[in-house]
């Protein structure tokens, strides 16, 4: 059965306010990890990325760049862009809900496009960027929705692997691993 969800066309767009605050506090102030969870905490990685944290030149420019955004976007507009995006991520989140109301999974390409070779080391930041976040448009909005989703290799074209991935309703995990299993034992 073919089904259709308008909204997955903007949910980057969601995403995008949601990962750079988070990448901002977790990955430059947060020492890798957030806070406020009351799981395990690797301490050791903790210490390690601490200790790196006056060695920011060494990270990768696309982490660099949304870094920079996001400290521009907090400090000249605040909190509202996150906001606005995380209230339509609970739009997003109902519309993805109502598509699995009446199948079982969904099931998409992983990226929109073939995979693609690393950028060159003299590769540009604007390269690095682009490279880095073309793949995201149908991984990314699970990201923000928490729906459990999945890849696995499915072929391959001119060499390249392609993904196929499967998304399932929110805590049935093992839908998700079940069709995953049986898929890998048919190949």
């Amino acid at each position: 059965m073919r089904v259709s969800v308008p909204m997955h066309t903007v949910a980057p767009a969601l995403w995008t306010p949601i990962v750079k605050h988070g990448l901002a506090r977790t990955v430059v102030d947060g020492q890798g990890f957030g806070i406020g969870r009351d799981n395990c905490y690797p301490t050791s990685m903790m210490d390690h990325l601490f200790a790196r944290r006056h060695r920011v030149d060494e990270l990768p420019p696309n982490i660099k760049l949304c870094a920079i955004l996001a400290e521009y976007v907090n400090q000249r507009y605040g909190q509202t862009y996150y906001g606005r995006a995380a209230n339509g991520v609970r739009r997003l989140r109902a519309a993805y809900d109502a598509a699995l109301a009446d199948v079982d999974l969904l099931l998409m390409p992983t990226t929109p496009q073939k995979a693609q070779p690393l950028p060159p080391g003299h590769a540009s930041v604007a390269q690095w960027c682009t490279r880095a976040t073309g793949m995201f448009a149908n991984t990314s909005p699970f990201n923000v929705t928490h729906h459990p989703a999945l890849s696995l290799p499915c072929g391959e074209s001119d060499g390249l692997p392609i993904g196929l991935m499967l998304v399932g309703r929110h805590f049935d995990e093992a839908t998700v691993h079940r069709a995953a299993h049986a898929y890998e034992h048919t190949r």
